[in-house]
């Protein structure tokens, strides 16, 4: 038996079903008097419930108009050319993403002396508490939280690229910065993963109840040994990630125009 109070029982179903595409983004809730039918509830166990949804940023209220499925526009990333320097770039990577996209980048910053993980440790190579640079951002779209970015540099990179260690961005982007500097990245090792988020993730994100996170885990190789590792956190509901691999000439001169 669910010892919930029923109002949340209410609010874990309706939220379920806007996570799953039930109740499609823009789109309008049954009304009151029909969700009191389906749920069998008093009319206060109903808006309770549905204030909760609100609280979460899931649904919005109108007077008069009930209650809609709050709407994000999603953004798309190309994980292909988020750093590939032969594509013209005005700033970093994601500022020139994101206005490209006719949107609107924000970022704050924060860098810290760490000693390495064990996991960030193995992804470097380096031996476990060896000293490493955190670069820290918090980066939004559209004034809406998008994803945090953390990347560790070993010590021994930033003794040849020593603005990696100060506080506040680099206007041109880490990835140039350290090209110009000679050490070009050639290649990266991606991994993906989906979970549920932290209460540090979910207040930083601002995620609501159900909302996974997506994690993107980035290796970045020179020539001879891993430069950096960069962990970003997504929110599950706001992105999408694509890849290109391969000619897809075949795909830009299909699609309309």
């Amino acid at each position: 038996m669910n010892k919930q109070p029923k109002y949340r029982q209410v609010a874990d179903v309706l939220r379920r079903e806007i996570v799953n595409g039930m109740h499609e983004p823009g789109a309008r809730l049954p009304s009151e008097s029909e969700l009191q039918q389906r749920f069998d509830a008093s009319r206060n166990t109903i808006r309770n419930g549905l204030s909760l949804l609100v609280s979460e940023g899931l649904i919005t209220s109108s007077q008069g108009l009930g209650y809609e499925v709050r709407s994000h526009e999603v953004f798309e990333l190309n994980a292909s050319r988020f750093e590939n320097l032969t594509f013209p770039q005005n700033g970093d990577a994601y500022s020139t993403d994101v206005t490209n996209a006719g949107r609107r980048p924000h970022q704050t910053f924060r860098v810290e002396v760490l000693p390495a993980s064990q996991d960030v440790a193995s992804r470097l190579k380096v031996t476990a508490g060896t000293k490493t640079v955190l670069r820290f951002c918090h980066r939004y779209v559209d004034d809406v939280p998008w994803s945090t970015q953390a990347t560790f540099y070993p010590s021994w990179l930033v003794d040849e690229a020593p603005r990696l260690a100060e506080p506040g961005d680099i206007e041109e982007g880490t990835t140039r910065y350290l090209s110009d500097r000679g050490t070009e990245q050639v290649g990266y090792f991606d991994e993906i993963s989906a979970r549920m988020p932290t209460p540090e993730e979910a207040r930083l994100l601002e995620i609501g109840a159900g909302v996974p996170v997506m994690i993107w885990t980035r290796t970045g190789y020179s020539a001879d040994r891993p430069v950096r590792c960069t962990v970003t956190t997504f929110r599950g509901d706001l992105n999408r990630m694509n890849y290109e691999i391969g000619d897809l000439s075949a795909r830009s001169e299909n699609e309309p125009q």
